[in-house]
This record gives structure tokens, sequence and C-alpha cells, in this order.
């Protein structure tokens, strides 16, 4: 699969005299040139709609941008994903994800073979499994129902289910209880089962070599807190395993038969949609999680069949990567209006991070211009009391995606309309700023005297001109969160055929983890002398 170099494209030279055309234009002009702008610059699936008119863009820069799509390929790059073609090259494996959430009838194949009919396995006995467990039919080893769930994965066998439970919370089964242990602290594993029961918990083991050593850990130290408090023969009423890894998931002592499996086209930061979603399963009930692939689903069609100037994903990878490459923005701001949102920065943190931090091309060449940003964020309003004034009038240039969900299910109306007031204001103040003068004007009418207010004028203005995206949905439901999720999956795919790198494989992620391993075995403590001097330390403080 070859792959250019596409800063040396004339789309891409196209593109820097044109940003250089805008360099005195400001986003609140284009406002003013244009009364319908926000028609023009923003798009719609169903109730799912997305503004990008807040961002210093044209007709002529859209033109530009879909130009060097063009050039780049998304478009056959797209339809080799959805074909079941290897596009991860160096792993040598199909990027198959939509598969899990192909809620229709048609095949879609892997080397020849249609992968439906193992999906659709897995699917029923995912479903029966769900039921069991929340209709009170599975029991633990004392005969109990379950009540505590306790998910323990890391990465992609967390950060998913856990976002997705967590969002999903008005949905979730009301007389359970849901934890996700990650890290390796026991602090982490501790926390989950300071008050659980362990006759009515039952532990979700997810990994898909059954080899992840922070996961083996705390599996094995969960197994331990259970056999401990009733026996050893505990462990396959309690203990069940999302894994490929059938044999090795049976020596820890889970049935063969409670083992999830899926496949190595499932990406781990790509697959909650498949088993390694069995916790929101259970959460949600079987109908509810349909909901959420079915969701994401709708998201692939469009993205699969939606014209280049009307497609959403397409879009805000384009605007996404203007703001990256050409007006050098290098953080990337993730601002949930949902409380129950708050770990979706966190798990965009991996699914954009992990995929396109990246320095190399696919054919092994270094890229040529700026790739993955920093992505951070919590929920609004929080976030206004706290990084907001970096975003304001700090020297580092974020762009910023502004989400929010127009029915409310909390019960608290008034909330929702402060929470919608500020959901609007802030996007607005960062296109507008303002201006010296204004504060000045603003401290006048406050009745201030006017060699003090001269003095904090420059303190109390800013610039603006600070771009953004806002992302309304009509609900925080199962079906509407498969969507934005898609929508940012297939947006990360878009930016990474755009840099020409490869947003499926993480061997940045290894080196640390052999590290790590060759210090357990003592052998990589006297690489360095800091190493050696902290573990020196360390193990005098253990007395």
């Amino acid at each position: 699969m070859s792959v250019a170099d596409i800063t040396r494209t004339a789309e891409w030279t196209a593109l820097k005299r044109h940003r250089q055309a805008l360099a005195k234009t400001r986003i609140a002009d284009l406002f003013k040139e244009d009364a319908q702008r926000f028609q023009h610059f923003s798009l719609q699936l169903d109730e799912f709609a997305f503004d990008f008119s807040k961002n210093l863009a044209t007709t002529e820069t859209m033109r530009l941008l879909h130009e060097l799509a063009r050039t780049a390929d998304v478009a056959g790059w797209r339809d080799r994903m959805f074909a079941g073609e290897h596009i991860n090259s160096t792993e040598d494996r199909a990027v198959y994800h939509v598969a899990l959430r192909n809620v229709g009838r048609e095949p879609m194949t892997v080397d020849g073979k249609d992968v439906m009919p193992d999906v659709r396995k897995v699917w029923e006995q995912m479903r029966a499994f769900v039921t069991n467990v929340r209709e009170g039919h599975w029991h633990g080893a004392t005969g109990e129902r379950i009540r505590t769930v306790v998910n323990i994965g890391i990465g992609g066998s967390d950060l998913g289910p856990a976002m997705a439970v967590q969002a999903l919370r008005p949905f979730c089964h009301p007389e359970m209880t849901f934890h996700f242990v990650s890290n390796v602290d026991g602090a982490h594993l501790h926390a989950a089962l300071a008050h659980a029961d362990p006759a009515s918990t039952l532990f979700i083991v997810s990994s898909k070599t059954f080899t992840t050593q922070e996961t083996l850990a705390n599996a094995t130290a969960a197994r331990g807190w259970l056999t401990a408090r009733l026996s050893p023969g505990a462990v396959p009423k309690h203990f069940v395993a999302v894994s490929a890894a059938v044999d090795k998931a049976s020596a820890f002592g889970i049935a063969p038969e409670n083992v999830f499996g899926f496949w190595d086209w499932v990406g781990g930061r790509y697959s909650m949609w498949s088993a390694i979603g069995l916790p929101i399963a259970v959460a949600l009930g079987w109908e509810g999680f349909e909901r959420l692939l079915a969701g994401a689903h709708a998201m692939d069609q469009h993205f699969k069949t939606a014209p280049a100037e009307r497609n959403i994903p397409l879009t805000m990878g384009l605007i996404a990567l203007w703001n990256i490459d050409f007006l050098e923005a290098d953080a990337y701001a993730v601002l949930p209006y949902a409380q129950d949102l708050a770990r979706l920065p966190a798990y965009l943190q991996q699914l954009e991070m992990e995929s396109n931090g990246k320095t190399t091309r696919r054919d092994g060449k270094p890229v040529k211009c700026a790739t993955g940003p920093v992505l951070f964020g919590e929920p609004g309003t929080n976030g206004q009391h706290a990084f907001y004034q970096l975003i304001h009038q700090g020297t580092q240039r974020v762009f910023c995606d502004f989400i929010l969900a127009a029915r409310d299910r909390s019960g608290y109306p008034d909330q929702h309309l402060l929470l919608t007031a500020n959901f609007l204001a802030q996007s607005q103040a960062l296109m507008f700023g303002k201006s010296a003068a204004e504060a000045m004007a603003e401290m006048r009418a406050a009745k201030m005297k006017a060699g003090k207010a001269r003095a904090l004028a420059t303190h109390r203005s800013f610039f603006g001109d600070r771009p953004s995206n806002s992302i309304l949905l009509g609900e925080l439901d199962p079906y509407h969160l498969g969507k934005l999720v898609a929508l940012y999956e297939h947006k990360t795919f878009v930016l990474g055929v755009l840099w020409g790198i490869n947003s499926f494989d993480q061997w940045g992620v290894e080196l640390g983890k052999q590290l790590a391993s060759d210090i357990l075995s003592g052998s990589g403590v006297a690489r360095d002398g800091s190493t050696a001097g902290l573990k020196a330390l360390y193990d005098a403080w253990q007395r």
C-alpha cells in the first residue's frame, strides 16, 4: 500500500498559501460576512449535529481540504477498511471493529471469510449470559445472585466499558453496582472490593492474550480475595473472561464456556463493541447494548455513504488537520457538558493519542508535519473553574470540542438550562474574546476610577479567535453514545490517512513493558544511575 508525503503535494502548498491569505481574518468576521454561516458550516444526522462554524474556515478552506482528502485517498482507505483488507500493515491485520456493530444482515469478510456468523455466535453467548446475570439466574458459590460486577482490564479493556457504563448510568440495572479496576496499584482493587460481598460479586477478566501483566496481577489478587472468603472451588461461579486464550483462562480457573472470545482484527482501543463490552451489556441489558451498537452502525453507514461535503467524520478530521497543521494548535480539549461523560476525555486520549501519536509513516519514513495533539478535558462546567483560563488567555493554541445533550434525564431542569447557557457561552467567548477597550468600558460603567481601569484593561481582555466545534445530541442514551464514539473513531482514522500513518498499532507502548519486566527480574536496575539510585532508596524505605 503506497503512501505519499502529503506535505509535498500541491494541495498542501495551496492550503499554506490560503492560510497566509487568512492571516488578518478573524472567526467573528466570517459571521459578519455570512448571516447563514451556521447553516453552511454545520452538519446533521438525525438528532446529532456537528457545528464547525466557529473555526477559521471559509468555503475555500473546505474546498482545499477536500482536495487534500482526495489526494490522500481517504475514501479509498475507508473502503479498504470496510472491505476487511489488512490496512494495519505493521501487524498484517484487518481493522474491522465496524463488523462488531453490523446490526444489518450483510456479510463482512476478512481473508475471504464472512466473519458475521462468528460475531453473532458471540452475541448469542453474551445475550444468554447477560440475561442470566440480570434476572438473577446466575448464582454464586453460595447461591446468591450477582449484585456487584468488577471488570479487570487495562487500556482498551477498561476505558471503553468504564466510560460507557458511567455515561449511561440512568439506563443501568438499578440493583447492581459496577467497578472497573485497571491500575496495578493495589489501591485501585482495594477500593473496588472494600464494600463488596464475595458471595454476590462477579469478576470479568478482560485480556486478549490473558498475559497482560497488570490485568493478571489484579485478577490473581482478586481470586485470592475471593477464595480466602469462600473457597478455591468458588472461582468458576465468580469469574468469567473475555479473551482469545481459552487455555490460559481455563488454567486460571475459569470454565471454558464462560470465556468470551474476539479476534485479532479487533484493536484494543476499538474493542468496546466486542465481548470487551460485556460489562456494558450487563449494565444496560442486551437491548440497551444493541442500541449502542445500532448508533455506532448508523455513524458507520453515514461515514461510508454520505457525500464528502456532508460527511461528518470526514469534515471533523479535516477541520482537526487544519487546526493542527496550519493554525499550529498543539493541544485539543474535549469538553462534554454532561457529568456522565466524565470519562470520555480519558477514553479519547487512548483512541487518538495511541492511534496517531506517531512520527513514522506507513512506508517507514518520518512524517513531515505535526500529528496527534495532546488531548485533555473535563466536564463543563467544572473545567471552566480549572483550565479554561489557559484556553482563553494562554500562549498555547488549543482547539476545542464542546458536547451537550439537548434533553436531560437528571430531573433538575434549572441546572440543565444553566449548563446549556455555559455550553453556548464558552464557545462564543473563545471566538469573540474581549478587547482592552471593551474591558475599559465595562469597568468605567461599574464606576471604577479611570487610572485603575487602564491598569487592569490588558489583564481583563483577551484576544479571542480560538477555534471550536460544537456537538449537540438529542439525548445521552445508548444510541447517541454509539454515534458519538463511532464519530471519534472515524475522525481518528481520517487523520491517520491524511498524515500517512498507521493508526492501528502502538509499538511505543511496548518498550516500557519490556523494561518493567527487566527491572522486576533485577537485570534492568543497573542500566543507569537514576534507576539504580531510586531502587536503592525504595529498598531502604521498605524497612
